[in-house]
């Protein structure tokens, strides 16, 4: 019996495992690998909780571990990869680290602003009764999901244009700051879990779905950052016009 109330606490280990595989990954220099790690994580991270509700085993261990997990997988991982993406912009080896300007050190280390606010949210999180079908802030997987997809991008998308977009410190930078405040921001995020399928009540994912669906024909794989996106400008309309969530 005890076995199986751990059974969703057993699968966030996995979601820790992905998450410190991802950073392995980024510290040896795979950021596509570091990106797969960190989407395979955030489907452990989606089957502890589906585990807790069909077994109906939580706990505050479970809710305390699941954090913990989060911060490795979506705080430390995506951090990383960035970190990854501005080093090379800003032309810093293992040699040039002993000349590098304090306004270099400052944008290499922005990364991990991410870190700091991505535990912050996720303590918001833990005391904020009202995030139980919904979400204040982003969550910490889709922010991890946007940040993880821009290595698949630049290396899938097959489209020079990603590179000037993407290896850009006036895109990086900012981006940083954005999805920081997003994180603690105090915009309604719509949830995806259906409790039933009508339309009533779900206007909204079905929107979002359908036009995931057109993003991923007219995109493909470059989709994946304007999914998160989307998913941020929906949640925006739905605070301002509820009529789509009822």
């Amino acid at each position: 019996m005890n076995f199986i109330k751990n059974i969703p606490n057993f699968v966030t280990c996995f979601n820790i495992f992905a998450g410190l595989l991802s950073i392995v990954a980024s510290v040896e220099g795979f950021p596509v690998l570091a990106s797969l790690f960190i989407f395979a994580a955030v489907i452990f991270d989606f089957f502890d909780g589906f585990f807790a509700r069909l077994l109906k085993a939580y706990s505050s261990i479970g809710k305390e571990l699941d954090s913990l997990a989060d911060i490795v997988s979506f705080g430390v991982a995506p951090a990383l990869i960035l970190y990854n993406l501005i080093k090379p912009v800003l032309l810093i080896n293992e040699i040039s680290y002993k000349t590098i300007t304090l306004t270099d050190g400052l944008l290499l280390v922005s990364p991990f602003l991410i870190v700091i606010f991505s535990a912050l949210r996720l303590a918001k999180f833990n005391v904020d009764t009202r995030q139980t079908t919904s979400f204040i802030g982003l969550p910490t997987p889709a922010n991890a999901i946007l940040i993880a997809s821009l290595p698949v991008v630049l290396v899938y998308a097959g489209n020079i244009k990603y590179f000037f977009i993407i290896l850009n410190l006036k895109f990086l930078i900012p981006f940083i700051f954005i999805q920081s405040f997003l994180l603690v921001s105090p915009i309604p995020m719509f949830g995806l879990k259906f409790k039933n399928f009508a339309l009533k009540g779900n206007l909204i994912r079905y929107i979002f779905l359908a036009l995931v669906i057109v993003l991923v024909i007219l995109f493909k794989v470059a989709a994946l950052p304007f999914i998160i996106v989307l998913y941020v400008i929906l949640s925006i309309m739905n605070a301002i016009f509820p009529v789509f969530s009822r």
